[in-house]
C-alpha cells in the first residue's frame, strides 16, 4: 500500500486496488502478476487468520519485495 501511494495511487483504497495500481501502471515488472497475486494471497491470509507462516513463505515474500523495491526505487536512480 505504501509503495503504491508513494507512486501516485490515491489513499484509502483497498489492498487489492493498490496491487492493481502497481500492475496497471507498470511499477511491477512484466510477467510479475503471478508473484504479486501470491504476495497478496499471503497478506490476505495473514490479515484474516492467525496462521504462522513457514520460513519458505517468508523468504518468497522477501525475495519478491526486494526485487519490487529495487525496480521502483533503486534502478531508476542509477542513471
Amino acid at each position: 500500500m505504501h509503495i503504491a501511494v508513494s507512486q501516485g495511487a490515491p489513499v484509502n483504497q483497498t489492498f487489492l486496488k493498490y496491487v492493481d495500481y502497481l500492475i496497471d501502471n507498470h511499477y511491477a515488472p512484466p510477467n510479475s502478476k503471478i508473484w504479486v497475486d501470491r504476495i497478496r494471497a499471503h497478506g490476505n491470509e495473514a490479515t484474516h487468520e492467525i496462521v504462522l507462516k513457514k520460513e519458505a513463505d517468508a523468504k518468497e515474500i522477501m525475495v519478491f519485495l526486494e526485487m519490487l523495491l529495487k525496480f521502483i526505487y533503486e534502478f531508476p536512480n542509477l542513471t
